[in-house]
């Protein structure tokens, strides 16, 4: 009869074990999504910036190609 308890005992250990393993990697990938998340507003909003800052920085240059290509190169 020792045997078969000794069984269940370690059976329920292994069990226990992979539970809290389990919970530790389920809080892992929170912690995890959160700093995807903060990552990703992060890229937004610097593209956007970078949108904003660029804008007239593209004008310029569609100006100047303009401007080589009708032959006026005096600047």
């Amino acid at each position: 009869m020792f045997w078969p308890m000794l069984h269940v005992a370690l059976a329920f250990c292994g069990v226990a074990v992979l539970g809290v393993l389990a919970v530790r990697v389920g809080l892992e990938v929170n912690r995890f999504s959160r700093a995807v998340a903060g990552s990703s507003e992060r890229i937004g909003r610097a593209a956007e910036e970078l949108e904003r800052v660029a804008g007239p920085a593209v004008r310029k240059g569609a100006e100047l190609r303009a401007e080589y290509r009708a032959g006026d190169t005096s600047r």
